[in-house]
Parts: C-alpha cells; sequence; structure tokens
C-alpha cells in the first residue's frame, strides 16, 4: 500500500514485478495468487508484470560485464565454512561476513562456483525519504558477497538492479528489512553505471515480539473477501488518520481518499511498529 499510495499520489506508474528466481523455494501457485489478492484488494498496475524467471539472459550480461571488469570473481566456499569462521573469530551477527578466501587462494576442486561482486570498502550512503541519511560500509562489514550462487541461480542483489534500469525505476518504496540490501544496490549501480534511485524503507509490520509478520513467521494472511475493512486498517497502520466517514464507504472511495492524502511525513523515521 505504501508504494502504490506513493505512486499514485504523485502521478507515477506502480509496476508490479514477480521475484521467482529460487525454483526450490518456491510455492507452486502462489505467485498467481500473489496477483489475484492485489486485484481484489484494488491495485492496478501500469505495466504488464515483469516475471524474474524470463530475464535471465540479462543477469547473465551483467554478471559476464562485473567478471570482465575485475569486479566479480568466483568462489567455492559453502555457507557452513563462512559461519563456522565468524563463529571462530567470535562475530555474532544476522548476517555472514565473507573473508574474502577465493580473492587469492585457488578454487577448490569438485565444487559448484558461485559469483561474487567485491565490496568497496569505502563507505555507502544516500538520503532516505522515511529513514534519513542511510550509511554503511559493505565491504567491511559484510564482505563480498554472492549474485549468482553455486547452483547457477541469480541473486537477489544483482537481478533487482538490472531489473530497475531496466524498467526505468525512479523511486524505490520497501521495508526498512532492506536497507542494508540498498547499499549492495547503490554499488552494483555505480559499478554498471545505472542511474541512481529515490529510496523510502518504510517501517515493519511486527508481533508483540517484534518479529516481523510474514509466511515463514506463521502469520495470518488477508481476507479477500473483506477488502475495504483491511484496507482501512492498512491505513491506520501506515498512520494516515482515515477519517471516520470513509469506515462505510467501498473500496474504489477508500483508495480515492488515500491517493489524495497520501502523507509519508507520518512515518518519517520509524523503522518498525506492532501490529
Amino acid at each position: 500500500m505504501g508504494s502504490y499510495l506513493a505512486a499514485k499520489h504523485a502521478g507515477g506508474r506502480w509496476l508490479v514485478r514477480i521475484e521467482d528466481l529460487d525454483p526450490p523455494r518456491e510455492v507452486p501457485g502462489s505467485a498467481d495468487q500473489i496477483l489475484r489478492t492485489l486485484e481484489a484488494f484494488g491495485f492496478e498496475w501500469d505495466e504488464p508484470v515483469m516475471w524474474q524467471s524470463l530475464r535471465i539472459d540479462a543477469y547473465a550480461a551483467a554478471a559476464e560485464r562485473l567478471q570482465a571488469a575485475h569486479l566479480a570473481y568466483e568462489c567455492t566456499c559453502s555457507r557452513t565454512e563462512i559461519a563456522a569462521a565468524a563463529r571462530n573469530a567470535g562475530l555474532h551477527t544476522d548476517e555472514l561476513h565473507y573473508p574474502g578466501w577465493c580473492r587469492e587462494r585457488p578454487l577448490l576442486p569438485g565444487r559448484n562456483r558461485a559469483l561474487r561482486f567485491i565490496a568497496s570498502t569505502q563507505p555507502v550512503s544516500f538520503i532516505d525519504a522515511v529513514q534519513g541519511e542511510i550509511k554503511g560500509n559493505v565491504g567491511t562489514d559484510y564482505g563480498d558477497f554472492v549474485i549468482r550462487r553455486r547452483d547457477g541461480q541469480f541473486a537477489y542483489q544483482l537481478a533487482v538492479t538490472v531489473d530497475d534500469a531496466a524498467q526505468g525505476i525512479t523511486h524505490v518504496v520497501r521495508g526498512a528489512d532492506l536497507l542494508t540490501s540498498t547499499l549492495r544496490q547503490i554499488l552494483l549501480q555505480q559499478s554498471l553505471e545505472l542511474p541512481n534511485l529515490v529510496y523510502a524503507h518504510l517501517p515493519l509490520a511486527v508481533d508483540k515480539s517484534s518479529v516481523k509478520l510474514s509466511k515463514s513467521a506463521g502469520s495470518v494472511g488477508l481476507d479477500v473477501g473483506k477488502p475495504s475493512v483491511q484496507l482501512l486498517q492498512a491505513l491506520d497502520f501506515l498512520r494516515q488518520e482515515p477519517p471516520p466517514g470513509l469506515r462505510p464507504c467501498g473500496m474504489r472511495d477508500i483508495w480515492d481518499w488515500a491517493i489524495r492524502h497520501w502523507n509519508l511525513d507520518a512515518l518519517r523515521g520509524i523503522r518498525s511498529m506492532s501490529i
């Protein structure tokens, strides 16, 4: 809802992209269900849906370009080995830090090869429309990151960076859990000479234990039979303060009011909110 209202309030175009690049984890029929649910809640996208599984050649070309420019290298290290090294070093972080072993040493024989992007150790910063100035050092904090996995699948960071440019995206509105991903994507944009984007990272909806609502956490799904009620609940969560007179209105009237009155300032500086 936040991204939709931001786009429509500004007179922009709102696009839908299905990130179906991980076949082993995909639930059959889930993508179609997502699209049907969006339609049931009145979302209208302005271009045909982009399916990342049909864009493999574009990602391969970008990866080859980075490798040819010596900005990426092959890696045979496993997540288990990297995690063990982190534990031995006394590191306890949410994201694994890759020590860069395969930059210098010979690749281990008989193993599939990932492709890692060489992350700069220079600080990266951007001004987020909700969270303010965000700074980070990807190379120091996280190390070189995977852009093509050992199973041959292209990683999220590379795919979305390439697709944002291909679709002419100017503004990205998404959850605050992707702030560190944005730092990685900015590095990729710079290396591939792609346009800079404007970002707004909205607060996450979390439960009373501060766990993000998600499928993996067992959160309850939406009820497509009550779209108006849940649209109003979402507006309340986003601190848009819909008036009481909007409660009995239909879905179209709710969207019309929300688009006209969208107020991003109501969320400024907030990373998460309990629901």
